[in-house]
């Protein structure tokens, strides 16, 4: 079970960036994925989240601006983020569950995770 980030990095506020979290050593096609960001001295916030079939869920803080997606194929799952703003500046972190999340989607209780990649975004 492997889960690596990719594609974090310093932008200007208004810019775009794409996360992408690379699976292996497991098939992944029936998990539940999500992405979870932690800024310094906060708590850990689920923003993005895409269940199995395809059915996926975004935070308030970054609905409107955030696509999550994922590539079956290639066990490759995304994050494309764009008006980006200050706040969105974290840690941002893919986790997996192989269970099915209904009503829990964004919620931080994800049972395997990656490393992180650094967002930071400057005004």
């Amino acid at each position: 079970v492997h889960l690596a980030e990719y594609g974090g990095g310093s932008v200007q506020s208004g810019g775009s960036l794409r996360l992408a979290c690379v699976m292996s050593g497991y098939d992944y096609s029936t998990h539940c994925m999500a992405w979870i960001r932690q800024a310094p001295g906060q708590e850990r916030e689920g923003v993005a989240a895409i269940n199995s079939d395809g059915t996926s869920k975004l935070s308030d803080s970054v609905r409107g601006r955030f696509i999550i997606s994922r590539d079956y194929a290639k066990n490759i799952l995304y994050l494309q983020m764009n008006s980006l703003k200050p706040e969105d500046t974290a840690m941002y972190y893919c986790a997996a569950d192989r269970k099915w999340r209904l009503n829990t989607l964004l919620e931080v209780t994800y049972p395997n995770w990656g490393q992180g990649t650094q967002v930071t975004v400057s005004s």
